[in-house]
């Protein structure tokens, strides 16, 4: 980026890390959000501890500077610092809380990161970086390689040098990094460590801005639905071809394996035990887990975004909110046009647009039912005539008579048709009966319906009229081992 005079006086009006540095309190904001969100790792805390913790840091201050120094209370101050307007912390509502949580934007990690270089350094290695710089200039030049001869060339240089090196271990000497390049390396790790800490927070603040603007798109698209889907599937591509993004799935996809956690875990702990780090830096020890947390909350980000594009190919959520546009647009029309008739009255009213209030003390105590009392005594015959026969027209079917059947028909079989139960015993008592032989209760067989298939279940009627049913084809399953019924069903009557 080219540093005119044009650019700066841009980018002094609308870095909020450049507004964070030229604050009135940027000394209390830098060195809180460092302790806080740098040195502690903290991704996302709750408003009441980032509140109880910035009004301990303020009564430290006060105590020793004089009362009055910083006179807000703390959430005044966090209030000031998460507005819209500065973006030195986000302000949200996770999905399962209803209580605000803070987290640090990525312009206070590049504030934080610009006045940690203001300060001396004891000691400045070069030789580290030197060897990276080779390093990654072999790598960009054998990567771009498309001639087979210099690759094999490069490999076999390679391979000499390795083969030399294995000699010299072999007769006794051994190359070892003295203190001051170990101090080189390690001051080297642990900047470039921070620094990708650092570019988490600015991949997932760029994928919020995505996911907000994709949320306003959906919202008052009116267009094909593939024009949508372009320009924002180009805006996501863009971000993951960043150099954030770039750095993002390389750690998501190097340090995701458990063989590597364990590694990057072994190699720190035999770094800080070496005599010549005599100061290891302690955010190093908790940095594979920072690591995987930020990868983790900038996974959640992304996947809000994959749902709203789930939502958004959804044919149904999407008619339907077409519909309602279509309806709102249909009803602003409508006003316009009758705006300016004259004697036309656009005020309209709704019935019960007040809720129904019921009060609990409202509700009448439980009143027992009575019963009305009854006297059988005294009771005499009747002398009225009349025809009782319906009293005897009623079918009673037999289930225990029809179970019998079923048993017999089984004998020593594992299972048997209701067309081969009713050939051996014949419908009496028609399709009462029938509809009797589908609903029989016996622990010994179960009733298997083949809705897929069915049979003609025919039988004698009254007037020796033959009566036909189509019914699915019904079999009878013996469910436990016992003796075989081979008695008569007519036993059960």
């Amino acid at each position: 980026m080219e540093l005119d005079y044009d650019r700066l006086v841009a980018l002094r009006k609308q870095s909020a890390a450049w507004r964070l540095l030229k604050a009135d309190n940027a000394a209390l904001m830098l060195s809180f959000f460092n302790k806080v969100f740098v040195e502690q790792g903290a991704r996302s805390i709750a408003g009441a501890e980032l509140v109880e913790r910035l009004d301990d840091e303020l009564f430290a201050l006060n105590d020793r500077l004089g009362q009055g120094t910083f006179p807000k209370s703390a959430k005044a101050y966090l209030d000031v610092w998460s507005a819209p307007g500065n973006g030195w912390l986000r302000k949200y509502y996770p999905a399962d809380s209803d209580e605000p949580h803070y987290d640090a934007t990525a312009a206070v990690e590049k504030a934080i990161a610009w006045v940690r270089s203001l300060e001396e350094r004891s000691f400045v290695g070069t030789e580290s970086r030197l060897n990276t710089i080779f390093d990654l200039l072999r790598q960009m030049t054998f990567g771009t390689e498309t001639d087979p001869e210099a690759r094999l060339a490069e490999l076999s240089r390679r391979r000499h040098e390795i083969d030399q090196e294995i000699e010299r271990v072999e007769a006794g000497e051994v190359d070892v990094l003295d203190s001051a390049a170990l101090r080189d390396r390690y001051q080297q790790v642990t900047t470039t460590a921070h620094g990708l800490l650092a570019d988490f927070r600015e991949v997932e603040a760029n994928f919020r801005d995505l996911d907000r603007d994709l949320r306003s798109k959906i919202a008052a698209w009116d267009g094909a639905k593939g024009e949508l889907l372009d320009e924002v599937l180009g805006s996501r591509e863009s971000i993951a071809e960043s150099d954030q993004g770039r750095t993002f799935q390389a750690f998501y996809d190097f340090l995701l394996a458990p063989s590597r956690q364990d590694e990057l875990k072994t190699l720190l702990a035999e770094v800080e035990a070496m005599e010549a780090i005599d100061e290891p830096d302690p955010r190093m020890r908790r940095m594979p887990r920072d690591w995987l947390e930020a990868a983790e909350r900038t996974q959640a980000t992304v996947r809000q975004l994959s749902d709203q594009l789930r939502r958004f190919l959804d044919d149904q959520v999407r008619s339907e909110d077409r519909r309602v546009l279509e309806l709102v647009r249909a009803i602003e029309t409508q006003a316009l046009a009758l705006r300016d008739v004259p004697g036309v009255n656009l005020v309209a009213e709704i019935d019960a647009a007040a809720p129904a209030i019921a009060l609990p003390m409202e509700r009448p105590l439980y009143t027992p039912v009575v019963k009305a009392p009854i006297d059988s005594t005294g009771i005499e015959a009747g002398d009225e005539e009349f025809t009782a026969d319906a009293l005897f027209e009623a079918v009673y079917v037999d289930p225990a008579r029809l179970t019998a059947a079923v048993h017999h028909a089984l004998g020593l079989r594992t299972q048997v048709s209701l067309a081969e139960t009713l050939r051996e015993h014949p419908l009496e008592q028609g399709l009462a009966e029938l509809v009797a032989y589908f609903a029989l209760p016996d622990d010994g067989f179960t009733t298997v319906f083949d809705d897929d298939r069915q049979e003609e279940i025919t039988w004698i009627g009254e007037d020796d009229v033959q009566q036909v049913a189509t019914v699915p084809v019904v079999t009878f399953a013996r469910t436990s081992p016992g003796i075989a019924w081979v008695s008569s069903p007519k036993e059960g009557r």
